[in-house]
């Protein structure tokens, strides 16, 4: 392994030309830094990042650097079920879930899986009555993930929709509970409580309370409509689910990461088993092209170069991702927790300070919504925000296309005005205030269609992309530490009645009737 300080000095010694200057000089730049990957039931999704900063030299020096780091041997460790969370001293194995890991790994992720297809199947046919609703309760990965993909592709006009409504809770607030009451009938819902260790505060008091509604709605067997998603099976046997209806998954499959698995039943549940496995095989497309394509040919990789680009040599300090589909509203919301959680450390994977920044803050938001709320920072701001476009093709209604000509124009408009840019008009009384400084950088996936295999891999170059930001900056982005301490000093309020904390927060406490 060589020394990765020398590579990063040589990355900030390296000019950078404008974006313009960039497609200049270079004819076949859409073409050099654009990609396709071709999904089964998915149709193609392109990767285009001709408009980011990216060039041969600084795609040479960020090969470089993904040598020195010792890129190869990180993503072998990764995808074969090796320690790739060594703080926590163990593997990091989603893509089992997939089909790419260990062999054991892969078999007892297949042999989950289909535990949880024969429960679905089940509920589907009629063993547990007439069922038409699934409260799914979780948190953090645990309901991000089913809440992504339930609203991308279970709409009640898409070609995927939900024969099962599935409403889901993670809030610990008694009125997103109370909401998901609402519009479920007590005598035809299931609830799924999900969490890896069956311990989670919030997900527990929510399903508690989720057994009282059924209790007090007349359910006789409230227990028997529980199915708990785990990675702690007896302690779910031990709360009162019945084992036949405890869907487990490994440990070493992350929260952020759970989708694949048990968690993952709920959209099951809502689309069918075929749909879910055609998500699971969209993401295995993914899996297979960043495990076999190396250096800036790797999409996941080139990815991880731009945005290290920004952050490192750029000093961007946020990045922003905007949906131009409604039905991928919550991507941007599921993209913060698995980029930030993952790589927002301070510390290397040794526990040594992490010398450079680490993960940017990643936001965003819904086109074309976006535009009148948040793009004139992005234009005519002082701040660079590199800014990730999402589009699909076709659209998922039946409305005049015109609908969708205007979403997709949009779309191409605004990633095309920030790199451009306009001068101020001579004479204008206005002078710079109609002035747009351009050299503003975008880049832009565009899918074919959405459907679930689509929508996994999507995630699953995410995940990648992710993970090769981490492999290069030297961390562990399999841990999640900074999680913790809020939750422990709750429990202390809560245990030694509000005392003993700094004089503000213990005047909250009084304000808000917590402390005496």
């Amino acid at each position: 392994m060589h020394d990765t300080a020398a590579c990063w000095t040589a990355l900030e010694q390296t000019g950078m030309e404008t974006l313009e200057d960039l497609f200049a000089g270079d004819a076949d730049r859409v073409g050099r830094y654009s990609g396709t990957l071709s999904i089964p039931e998915g149709g193609d999704v392109l990767f285009d990042w001709s408009k980011t900063h990216l060039s041969p030299a600084i795609v040479d020096g960020f090969e470089a650097l993904a040598k020195a780091a010792g890129f190869d041997a990180a993503r072998e460790v990764l995808l074969t079920g090796g320690i790739a969370n060594p703080t926590e001293g163990r593997a990091a194995e989603h893509t089992a879930q997939r089909g790419i890991g260990a062999d054991e790994s892969v078999a007892e992720a297949d042999a989950f899986h289909m535990r949880m297809r024969g429960l679905v199947e089940a509920i589907r046919e009629g063993v547990f009555g007439p069922i038409k609703h699934l409260i799914h309760i979780g948190i953090g990965g645990s309901a991000l993930g089913p809440a992504l993909a339930i609203d991308a592709l279970a709409r009640p006009t898409a070609d995927f929709r939900a024969q099962i409504d599935v409403q889901v809770v993670s809030n610990i607030d008694g009125n997103a509970l109370e909401a998901a009451f609402e519009v479920c009938d007590p005598a035809t819902t299931m609830i799924a409580v999900a969490s890896k260790t069956f311990t989670t505060t919030e997900t527990m008091t929510n399903a508690a309370s989720a057994i009282q509604w059924l209790e007090e709605s007349g359910v006789s067997d409230p227990y028997g409509r529980v199915v708990a998603l785990t990675a702690s099976p007896d302690k779910a046997v031990e709360w009162g689910v019945d084992e036949t209806r405890v869907l487990p998954f490994s440990e070493s499959v992350g929260g952020r990461y759970s989708l694949w698995s048990s968690i993952g039943f709920p959209v099951a549940l809502a689309l069918g088993w075929d749909d879910f496995a055609a998500f699971l095989e969209g993401a295995l497309t993914v899996d297979r092209h960043f495990a076999d394509t190396d250096g800036a040919e790797n999409l996941c990789l080139r990815a991880a170069f731009a945005d290290l680009m920004y952050v490192q040599l750029r000093g961007c300090q946020t990045r922003a991702v905007f949906a131009y589909d409604e039905r991928l509203g919550l991507f941007p919301d599921y993209l913060q927790q698995l980029e930030m959680e993952s790589n927002g450390k301070s510390v290397l994977a040794d526990g040594s300070p992490l010398s450079r920044q680490s993960a940017p803050i990643t936001w965003g938001g819904v086109g074309t919504d976006a535009q009148h709320a948040v793009f004139q920072l992005l234009h005519q701001g002082t701040i660079e925000v590199p800014v990730d476009f999402l589009a699909v093709k076709q659209p998922g209604h039946d409305l005049d296309p015109e609908h969708h000509a205007i979403l997709l124009t949009n779309c191409f408009a605004q990633g095309a005005a920030l790199m451009a840019g306009k001068a101020a008009e001579p004479g204008d009384p206005l002078g710079g205030a109609r002035a747009y400084p351009g050299n503003r950088p975008s880049a832009t996936i565009l899918c074919e269609v959405l459907t679930p295999a689509t929508l996994g891999a999507l995630i699953a170059f995410h995940e990648h992309r992710t993970f090769c930001s981490a492999v290069l900056l030297g961390i562990n982005p399999f841990d999640q530490y900074g999680v913790e301490l809020g939750k422990q000093i709750a429990k202390e309020i809560v245990s030694n009645g509000g005392s003993g904390f700094d004089a503000s927060t213990e005047a909250l406490l009084k304000a808000a009737g917590l402390k005496g």
